[in-house]
């Protein structure tokens, strides 16, 4: 039998806590479509959806959230850490040494809820000092007053955040919180299956989401809409890209064979900022236009806009400085690595699988 390259179809574990369905467009955390979840419901309340199996009701969100605000700081010891980094040293680098060193509530086996959802509580906090030791800016400290996505803006910038800001940003936090057996997930999942601590896990995703294949889309999105930056260069600026065989950055997925159906809550969302954003006009266009030419171009191929495409004019929108976009996605999908390590470690089995040798043998004696 021949080699499933890059595992595609092949199915490694069980799991409660996402489908997703390439099929049909449909994105279900725990029994709950994301796109409602997104328009419907914080990300506190998401992420205790995806750790603890319900959405809390009642007192038992702000139970909750407060739990969560009051675990927000980092000790004097990290801070030291991250202040000892060397400049060059980017963001999702400064992550990946800054999350291995967090201080880590509870046993080392096996990971519980509480010590996962410290790690949470502080990822924000972490991305906002390393991001103003970078710039030279001074550091606020955290407020509990505030939502996890208000006070991750507040940390960035200072300021008291526009609420139509947290609202978008809270939707695409919550979208891009949990996606199934991805490159990062499965890489928590595998360190987990080990035995072995649940930092060291949550280490190995962010190396794996710090691979331009994986997290880095957004930006390239971004990037390719400032080049075009009018709706009247866009239909030749695209097929000139196609001409050349190259991909238009924010269409087609590894899974959905249809709209990516996070891109279509995101266009909501990004809508009720186009007031404060003009940019969201010619993304508009550039997504028609883009449509319409990979039709013409690969009718054979099912390619529809993703969530990268709109994840780039939220992020732009709200503020965020583009070196900030993977980082970002770090802060919402920490939330799912954390669950599927839980889940794996509550059903543990080391993962293992074979590869199929293709080498020379050994020449027969005589």
């Amino acid at each position: 039998m021949g080699a499933a390259i890059g595992m595609e179809g092949v199915y490694v574990a069980d799991t409660a806590l996402s489908l997703v369905d390439g099929q049909k467009g449909a994105l279900i955390y725990r029994g709950h479509g994301a796109k409602d979840l997104a328009l419907s419901h914080s990300f506190e309340e998401v992420a205790h959806l995806l750790l603890l199996g319900q959405l809390p009701e009642g007192n038992k969100a702000e139970i909750w959230r407060s739990a969560l605000a009051s675990k927000r700081a980092l000790t004097a010891e990290e801070h030291r850490l991250l202040d000892a980094l060397p400049p060059n040293m980017d963001m999702m680098e400064s992550l990946r040494t800054g999350v291995s060193a967090l201080s880590w509530d509870g046993a080392m086996w096996p990971p519980t809820p509480e010590a996962v959802a410290t790690v949470l509580a502080r990822i924000p906090t972490l991305v906002a000092y390393r991001w103003h030791r970078l710039q030279g800016t001074p550091f606020i400290q955290p407020r509990a007053d505030l939502s996890h996505t208000a006070n991750y803006l507040y940390l960035l910038t200072g300021k008291e955040p526009n609420p139509a800001h947290v609202r978008a940003l809270d939707a695409y936090l919550v979208l891009t919180a949990e996606h199934g057996l991805n490159a990062s997930t499965f890489a928590a999942r595998v360190v987990t299956s080990t035995q072995s601590d649940g930092l060291s896990a949550l280490t190995a995703a962010i190396g794996a989401l710090k691979g331009p294949l994986h997290g880095g889309a957004p930006a390239e999105v971004e990037e390719m809409l400032e080049q075009i930056g009018s709706s009247s260069r866009a239909a030749d600026w695209l097929q000139q890209r196609l001409q050349n065989g190259e991909r238009l950055m924010g269409f087609g997925h590894r899974v959905y064979r249809t709209r990516d159906p996070r891109a279509e809550a995101l266009r909501e969302v990004a809508q009720q900022l186009a007031s404060e954003e003009p940019w969201f006009e010619l993304a508009l266009e550039v997504e028609a236009e883009a449509l319409r030419l990979l039709q013409q171009w690969k009718p054979e191929r099912k390619l529809y806009t993703n969530v990268e495409f709109y994840a780039a004019v939220v992020l732009r929108a709200v503020g965020l400085p583009r070196e900030l976009y993977t980082p970002t996605f770090t802060v919402a999908r920490m939330a799912g690595w954390c669950a599927h390590i839980l889940e794996q470690a509550a059903n543990n089995r080391i993962i293992r699988p074979q590869s199929r040798y293709v080498g020379p043998l050994p020449e027969k004696s005589s």
